[in-house]
């Protein structure tokens, strides 16, 4: 019998993730034996011609058609890497993208410091997490519908280390907050329910009530923009990331809301994905 090699498994399951239309094969390919063998991506390189054997490639046949079948990579993983920092991901909430990392990013790039964050349809708790991490002083409140994202995001905050000035509750947007804040960020649903059936198998694994933003998208986002000026402290700031088409029409109902320096910020796509306003 033939043994097979690193390099052996990894071009046949390129090959197969190809034929089967996934994104980014060979990527998708090495994370799942790296996984497997539990070892880093990069190490591969350095172990090409190491023999694996049944005990190696049972397990890893059963992800490979896990991941073909469009589970994605990081619910087979477990985890997910974001803005620095390991959160465990799975079936719970949203899988986080590189779009919401870069909101962080132009939040922590603004300078400053915000002493009481909001995050608002926190899923995973990425956002809150990446934010309490970089701003040592601040108290960081997530919310959510959803009681098991809560719960994983309360396994990330112990994971973290950041249980202590973290904390994760219930709330239909503002329906349970309490008091104001100095910085309130949302990344809420916002595909319009018409077009869920379209979007790639992987994103239709995510939470439906972490897609479907309504008829137009933008529904739960302006009633989240209505609500917000209660809990703003004076001169508070929202940070949203928003839909393909939402940028514009957003604008003029903040406008219309009284928040001004209104900015609206490109993703790496060059699509307006953030918006940012002032209130107060």
């Amino acid at each position: 019998m033939t043994t097979k090699t690193v390099l052996d498994v990894l071009s046949a399951t390129t090959e197969f993730f190809k034929k089967r239309g996934v994104e980014s094969p060979r990527l998708n390919a090495e994370h799942l034996i790296a996984h497997v063998l539990r070892k880093k991506r990069i190490d591969l390189y350095m172990e090409f011609d190491h023999p694996l054997d049944e005990t190696v490639l049972a397990p890893l046949r059963e992800l490979v058609k896990r991941r073909a079948g469009g589970e994605p990579l990081q619910h087979l993983l477990g985890t997910v890497e974001f803005c620095g920092r390991i959160f465990q991901c799975d079936e719970r909430a949203l899988v986080p993208r590189p779009e919401t990392e870069r909101l962080v990013e132009m939040l922590i790039g603004k300078g400053g410091m915000f002493r009481r964050i909001l995050d608002v349809g926190t899923g995973s708790g990425v956002i809150a997490l990446s934010l309490a991490a970089h701003w040592p002083q601040a108290t960081v409140d997530g919310v959510d519908l959803s009681p098991s994202a809560l719960a994983l995001a309360a396994q990330n905050a112990e994971t973290l280390q950041l249980n202590d000035r973290v904390r994760f509750f219930p709330s239909d947007l503002f329906s349970q907050i309490e008091g104001r804040y100095d910085l309130i960020v949302a990344n809420l649903p916002y595909i319009e329910t018409e077009v869920l059936s379209t979007l790639a198998r992987e994103v239709q694994r995510d939470p439906r009530i972490a897609l479907d933003g309504g008829a137009d998208g933008a529904e739960i986002i302006r009633r989240f923009a209505v609500e917000a000026r209660g809990h703003l402290s004076p001169g508070g700031m929202i940070a949203m990331e928003i839909g393909d088409a939402h940028a514009e029409p957003l604008r003029a109902h903040l406008e219309a809301l009284g928040f001004a320096q209104i900015d609206c910020k490109a993703d790496y796509h060059g699509v307006n994905r953030f918006l940012f306003a002032i209130y107060g």
